[in-house]
């Protein structure tokens, strides 16, 4: 029964996350895409911080070596929210999540690599190979659909982004700090970091469809989106949560196909396919204790 009040929170924070895309190109506001990451972090910030941050929390991020990783983590979040958003823009929401997802195990297991000596497996290693594969078609001439360098480029710099504040985060708790007060305060300073984006782009952010968008972006995918996986992450395991997480770019690849007519075609289809295999054998629990790759600690 914990086992399972754990996993519908975390499966439920995966399909909202996945939404992020497709609401972002179905409001169609024209909106400055970075703009938009910058209200959607200080709105969703502020909530955030509000319901879920406490004055010990805030005690622990004072640390020797907190601030540190905790810099660290707002600038990957801004990083990640501006890249994102106009990966999303260029490419469409199906292909740009899967990029980005695709790429954030093999960069958080090489920053967990160079930074905590964790070992390499086997299966990380050939799901890495089997992502960078399909990132590598996606970039093909002819590839079909709205797949375009910078685009492409975008959302994984985006994914690379979200794997080091994994890694991030894993050093701040290592270090004493508190990781759910941390995530609020980082996302709020991450929307701070980049709102002088809102005074520069203001055109669209008024308008009633941009105002709904922010709202679901902030309130839905941001701050309800945190507060389920924090509250199911403690109740499953890593492996089980990285298996869930796997719902996120499989909505935003239906939603994409159901609502917004994205049809991958030739090599980027199989670009497409590859990445979320590549993912989902890095995702999925492993039965017995794999074996640290030769020359790993």
């Amino acid at each position: 029964m914990a086992v399972r009040s754990g996993v519908l929170p975390v499966l439920a924070a995966a399909v909202l996350w996945g939404t992020v895309g497709p609401a972002q190109l179905l409001a169609d506001t024209g909106a400055d895409p970075v703009a938009l990451g910058a209200g959607r972090m200080l709105l969703g910030g502020a909530v955030l911080c509000a319901v879920a941050v406490r004055a010990r929390g805030l005690r622990s991020l004072r640390g020797r070596e907190v601030p540190a990783w905790l810099l660290l983590s707002v600038l990957v979040t801004a990083l990640f929210q501006a890249a994102f958003l106009q990966a999303v823009d260029r490419t469409g929401a199906a292909l740009a999540t899967a990029v980005a997802f695709g790429t954030v195990p093999a960069v958080s297991g090489l920053c967990a690599r160079l930074l905590q000596r964790e070992p390499l497996s086997a299966r990380w290693c050939a799901g890495t190979v089997v992502a960078v594969a399909g990132t590598g078609f996606l970039l093909l001439p002819g590839s079909g659909g709205r797949a375009d360098l910078v685009g492409v480029l975008l959302a994984a710099v985006a994914g690379a982004s979200f794997g080091v504040y994994i890694v991030a985060t894993k050093r701040l708790a290592a270090a004493g700090g508190d990781p759910a007060t941390a995530a609020p305060v980082a996302v709020l300073c991450a929307g701070l970091l980049v709102s002088p984006w809102l005074v520069a782009h203001p055109a669209g952010l008024g308008e009633p469809r941009a105002l709904v968008l922010l709202a679901w972006l902030a309130l839905g995918t941001t701050a309800a989106g945190y507060l389920l996986f924090t509250a199911g992450l403690a109740r499953i395991s890593a492996a089980t949560t990285s298996t869930l997480s796997l719902a996120e770019p499989l909505v935003a690849v239906v939603l994409g196909l159901v609502l917004l007519g994205e049809r991958p075609s030739g090599w980027s289809g199989l670009g497409m396919a590859l990445l979320l295999s590549g993912l989902l054998v890095v995702s999925l629990p492993v039965r017995r204790r794999e074996q640290p790759l030769a020359g790993t600690a």
